[in-house]
């Protein structure tokens, strides 16, 4: 007999994504995703609109009040956004 090559469907899956250089952009969405569960309902209502750029996440928010206090838990909420994809996505968070 033969010796067959047996793989995970998520390890092919991810193995394509990654040669299609698709992997990092679906990290990057699934964690922009992440945002409002992170952030919390209230938050979440003040954001008008969040997106990645070069490992940095920009959320623009409607309170001025807001942004200051985001502000210095911004640590904190990279580490648990982060955790949510399983893997440094960002390094900074700004908050406009």
């Amino acid at each position: 007999m033969f010796k067959r090559n047996i793989e995970s469907l998520k390890d092919i899956l991810l193995r394509n994504l990654r040669e299609q250089g698709l992997e990092t952009p679906l990290k990057q969405k699934r964690l922009v995703e992440a945002w409002p569960a992170i952030a919390g309902p209230v938050i979440t209502r003040y954001t008008l609109n969040t997106y990645i750029y070069n490992q940095t996440l920009f959320v623009h928010l409607s309170n001025p009040a807001l942004r200051s206090d985001l502000s210095m838990m911004r640590q904190e909420l990279v580490k648990k956004l982060n955790a949510v994809v399983g893997e440094q996505v960002i390094t900074d968070i700004r908050f406009n």
